[in-house]
């Protein structure tokens, strides 16, 4: 079991690179959403949502518990968070990409109340601030996409 939640924890082990654990944490996830993803429908996303949510609470938790608080190491928070930004939006390799650096830039500036919900303890608080910031970063991609497609008028 302690290898499952090192493997899921760290994200299959990307949560070790030397540099960015984080980022590339999220490269990888960006990469399974994008292979992955095409064929989740509203239902579809609500379980992939709620199944990684669990996992990333108990790893980060477990994990703490091992390594200290919020170890670098573990990046399923960074997981959840880029699938929040991207759920429920159209597929594809852009939104793969601006949803990976638009959660990134949110993640590391940790808006309100994302820096509050990181002092929770244990494995919520590893996890809430990454959801927090997807949550934003999903929201802006929204506005952008209405901007784009015309749904916002100037005058």
């Amino acid at each position: 079991m302690n290898f499952l939640n090192k493997a899921l924890g760290t994200v299959f082990f990307s949560g070790y690179a030397p540099l960015a654990p984080g980022t590339a944490g999220s490269a990888v996830v960006a990469l399974l959403y994008y292979c992955f993803a095409a064929q989740l429908d509203t239902a579809g996303w609500v379980v992939v949502l709620g199944l990684v949510f669990v996992v990333a609470v108990y790893t980060a938790e477990m994990l703490a518990r091992q390594w200290g608080d919020d170890p670098g190491r573990v990046v399923i928070d960074e997981a959840i968070g880029f699938l929040v930004t991207v759920a429920f939006l159209p597929h594809g390799f852009w939104m793969a990409v601006s949803g990976f650096f638009i959660f990134r830039v949110l993640d590391i500036l940790k808006p309100p109340p994302a820096r509050q919900l990181e002092a929770l303890h244990g494995g919520w608080g590893i996890v809430l601030d990454d959801v927090a910031a997807g949550i934003y970063g999903n929201l802006l991609i929204r506005l952008g996409l209405a901007i784009y497609q015309g749904g916002i008028t100037h005058g």
